[in-house]
């Protein structure tokens, strides 16, 4: 039986800095629970852990490989559904929308970022960030992703397709999308996970600027903490629960 007063301590004293204020959460959590059936039988991937990201505020889930990172974020994003609990997505309950109506919820207010780039390979780079987009019905979509594609230090590559782009220009791609519909949330799952150290440190340099020039809120994961710390709040996943790692903690965290 899970112990309240542990996730009391852990949790809810945690959180309570971002609840006294009048800022409103982009990103809430409350109870929520994930089990799967593994062969050895139900696993509990989420402990019933509780979350508040306000609008315009960059968080970084931090934690070590396995500990249920990119399955939080997909729960968070409306990518799949809580065993329990409850999930809020700009001001709204997704937990409880069918499959259609959280991916226009999607589409009209959160932005990707992966580390596998998940470019559509027979598109070009302005075709890619042109997608969403079109998908929205904008008119000014071609106008738009060239806009952002010129942003990012791609105006000379719109016409390169994937292949064609090294893999610091495709997460360059990435982001230009991940943009385009000027989303209110921005997830991004190990971005830089795929890319060597320099070309790295220059799309999370990228990566924060846009993200400041938009007002985006930001929710990173990630298990380089050197990357964490740029965001304005680092939570450590373990054990299923969320706990805040403190200025302190920071400095002397791996």
């Amino acid at each position: 039986m899970r112990m309240m007063n542990s996730k009391t301590s852990s949790q809810s004293s945690n959180m309570s800095n971002n609840t006294n204020d009048t800022i409103p959460a982009a990103v809430a959590a409350q109870d929520l629970m994930k089990k799967v059936v593994a062969r050895s039988g139900e696993l509990t991937i989420l402990s019933g852990l509780d979350l508040q990201i306000k609008q315009g505020e960059s968080a970084a889930i931090v934690g070590t490989s396995g500990s249920g990172k990119s399955t939080l974020l997909g729960l968070l994003a409306g990518l799949d559904q809580p065993t329990s609990g409850q999930i809020h997505l700009v001001g709204q309950r997704i937990d409880e929308l069918d499959e259609d109506d959280r991916a226009k919820l999607r589409g009209q207010h959160v932005g990707f970022v992966f580390q596998s780039f998940q470019l559509l390979a027979n598109l070009t780079a302005l075709e890619n960030a042109m997608l969403p987009l079109e998908l929205a019905g904008r008119k000014d979509a071609c106008e738009r992703a060239k806009e952002l594609l010129e942003r990012v230090g791609l105006g000379e590559r719109l016409d390169h397709y994937p292949k064609q782009l090294s893999g610091g220009e495709q997460q360059r791609v990435a982001i230009a999308r991940a943009f385009a519909s000027e989303p209110q949330i921005l997830f991004a799952d190990e971005p830089t996970g795929s890319l060597d150290e320099e070309t790295g440190e220059k799309i999370i340099e990228l990566l924060f600027q846009v993200n400041r020039e938009n007002d985006t809120t930001l929710v990173l994961v990630t298990h380089d903490m050197a990357l964490a710390r740029r965001c304005d709040r680092v939570l450590r996943l373990h054990n299923g629960l969320l706990k805040n790692i403190t200025d302190s903690d920071r400095e002397h965290a791996p």
